[in-house]
């Protein structure tokens, strides 16, 4: 019996594999992952927007390895240092005054725990969230979740109301200039917010990350700032996917919406472990020490994630892998906009660093158009390079999001094996 075979018969229906022969990987260097059968793949989607830096970086691998040979667990009822450490130079890259740091073990967890902190201070369950929108898997992340694909229950623990302003090329705003957007969505939202009870929290992704890598003009969140801030209603930035310096641009996503400060909570995830189970909170001293009950995390900050996220975040800096996102990223992005310009399907490029979605249409049309989606995501993987996808009413965006540590010659690679894909699908 085959692996996938065996994967049937005992994993849920609805935990989805890619490729309509799916592959094992089974180990990893750099920017190259390799799967059971000895094919080689630059990888252009670091498990998700995970593997942050690089498969296989020695001084992560290193740092696991030391402090699992120390010891692997021992809960957040001790003290532990690495959880410690690695809380300081969080709080210090936050943005956020007098913060204090929270760790989970996925970036679902992580919001999660951002809704409850919103909820226990506001004392209300009325959260804002925007369309197009992805949370996490969890009942309350499900129920700000603004995406039906990735919604699979109308059952709720909170009442959620959805805001524009999440994609800036489709929708009712989309043919207005940057600045009429960002004022017809902060408008929208204030006409919202005087239609309902006490609203907790509005939670944003600065840019949508199973959405399909959209994102609103520069400022939008300052403008709603204003908005929420003379409504008493917190700003959680969902920083799973923008976070550590991805965008380029900025070491948040937030700070492209920066004009009125940084958020009340911001949540994290992914990328900060390059691999291992790492997510958390950063919020102001009186939001997080707010609750005024016991709680704890068994393995939230354990010792050998938290050696991993030291490690690993040691190495961005060092090695300013944000301007090599910037740099990098650049010159992919227009490198693929001069493809796709060929490529009657591809309605946009866009993106930022190297976080970078390309959207695809039926030539002709503005409609979406999955099933050249999933083609181009299957030759891409015949070409040796392997993508995501996403999008938001019909999983029609090719995502792009490698390590950061990617080469020049490795960004040219990859963007000549998706040409091929583009143009045979």
């Amino acid at each position: 019996m085959s692996l996938f075979e065996r994967h049937r018969a005992v994993i849920p229906d609805w935990v989805a594999l890619y490729y309509r022969s799916p592959i094992e990987i089974t180990h990893g260097e750099g920017r190259r992952v390799w799967d059971a059968d000895g094919n080689s793949y630059l990888d252009f989607f670091g498990g998700i927007l995970t593997t942050m830096t690089a498969h296989a970086l020695p001084e992560v691998t290193r740092a696991v390895t030391e402090q699992a040979g120390r010891i692997l667990h021992s809960s957040t009822l001790y003290l532990n240092r690495p959880m410690v450490e690695l809380a300081e130079r969080i709080a210090a890259l936050s943005g956020i005054p007098d913060a204090r740091v929270f760790f989970t073990t996925s970036g679902t967890e992580a919001n999660d725990t951002a809704l409850l902190l919103a909820t226990a201070r506001r004392r209300s369950p009325q959260v804002l969230a925007m369309r197009n929108s992805y949370h996490g898997r969890s009942f309350s992340a499900v129920a700000v979740t603004g995406n039906r694909a990735w919604s699979p229950t109308g059952l709720s623990p909170l009442q959620t109301l959805y805001v524009h302003g999440g994609v800036r090329t489709r929708g009712p705003f989309a043919r207005l200039s940057d600045a009429e957007f960002i004022a017809a969505c902060a408008a929208d939202l204030e006409d919202l917010l005087g239609h309902t009870r006490e609203v907790a929290a509005l939670i944003a992704e600065p840019i949508q990350g199973v959405g399909g890598f959209t994102s609103p003009p520069d400022g939008l969140y300052a403008a709603f700032r204003e908005v929420l801030d003379r409504h008493g209603v917190l700003w959680i930035s969902d920083e799973v996917q923008t976070g550590w310096g991805r965008t380029g641009d900025h070491f948040w996503g937030w700070q492209a919406h920066a004009g009125n400060g940084p958020p009340d909570i911001l949540t994290f995830a992914k990328g900060i472990g390059n691999g291992m189970s790492v997510g958390g909170v950063v919020a102001r001293a009186e939001i997080m020490n707010g609750l005024d009950a016991n709680s704890i995390s068994t393995f939230g900050g354990s010792p050998v994630t938290m050696a991993a996220g030291l490690a690993n975040l040691s190495h961005l800096l060092e090695n300013d892998l944000q301007g090599n996102a910037r740099r990098v990223g650049g010159l992919l992005i227009e490198r693929l906009r001069a493809i796709g310009a060929t490529v009657p399907a591809v309605r946009e490029i866009r993106g930022r660093g190297l976080m970078i979605g390309v959207e695809l249409v039926r030539p002709g049309t503005d409609e979406a158009h999955p099933e050249a989606a999933a083609a181009v995501l299957e030759a891409a993987r015949e070409g040796g390079l392997l993508i995501g996808k996403g999008g938001g009413h019909d999983t029609s965006v090719l995502r792009i999001a490698p390590p950061l540590s990617l080469t020049v010659a490795e960004a040219e690679e990859g963007a000549a094996i998706l040409a091929r894909a583009l143009r045979q699908a």
